[in-house]
């Protein structure tokens, strides 16, 4: 099944609604469990998290490792007014920092530590933009961890996916992730562009039947 574009942008405020009420506490702390495992000597610097929806990782983050500081960028402003006001509830204003900017034109005082994104890759046009941006961002041997929807080999097994896992979330939810499968890279296409990029010595994993992960260091 051939990549399907979905807008690049979730700023339909229903959307970012949906998304911050959706039940993915599983999978985001399973990632923020998944940094520290693949990554456990880092302990402290600023951490980058591209394409920060809602705010719930950057929260996850900063409650894990707790000498951190996150900056967490995302190009919809209806999720970032909503991180902001779930950051602030958490009592986390202090240590997280929101850019409402899409990740290409992003400017940073110095590279930071370690980055992360999380279900951003698919709604990129030209995935190799985010790719080179983030080797831009970070350090020289600086640990990264990318996680994205795998996409499935066809409209049916999409459909079968989303009742799978969101039966009981709102309909704009299931749309959205139906479309957000259709938009996602398989593993080949992942391994392809990150060898384009001269990247290849970061590892991808399919995790499980709907997500893959890259992670390494930065060189």
């Amino acid at each position: 099944m051939k990549r399907t574009l979905e807008p690049e942008l979730m700023d339909d405020p229903e959307q970012a609604l949906a998304y911050a009420g959706a039940d993915f506490e599983q999978e985001n702390q399973g990632f923020v469990d998944r940094f520290r495992e693949y990554f456990p000597e880092f302990t402290d610097g600023h951490v980058l998290d591209l394409g920060c929806g809602p705010g719930d990782i950057p929260i996850r983050l900063a409650r894990a490792l707790s000498a951190c500081r996150i900056i967490a960028v995302d190009a919809s402003g209806p999720m970032i007014r909503l991180a902001d006001e779930a950051v602030k509830q958490a009592g986390l204003a202090d240590r997280i920092t929101f850019h409402c900017e899409r990740f290409q034109a992003v400017s940073l005082v110095e590279p930071v530590d370690a980055a992360v994104s999380n279900s951003l890759l698919h709604h990129v046009p030209n995935p190799l933009q985010f790719w080179y941006r983030l080797r831009q961002l970070v350090k020289r041997d600086s640990p990264v961890l990318v996680m994205d929807l795998l996409r499935p080999d066809s409209p049916e097994e999409a459909q079968a996916i989303v009742d799978r896992y969101a039966a009981e979330e709102s309909e704009i939810l299931r749309r959205d992730f139906y479309r957000s499968l259709l938009a996602s890279f398989t593993e080949d296409e992942v391994a392809a562009q990150l060898a384009e990029m001269n990247m290849s010595r970061l590892v991808i994993d399919v995790v499980d039947d709907r997500h893959w992960v890259v992670s390494g260091i930065i060189h």
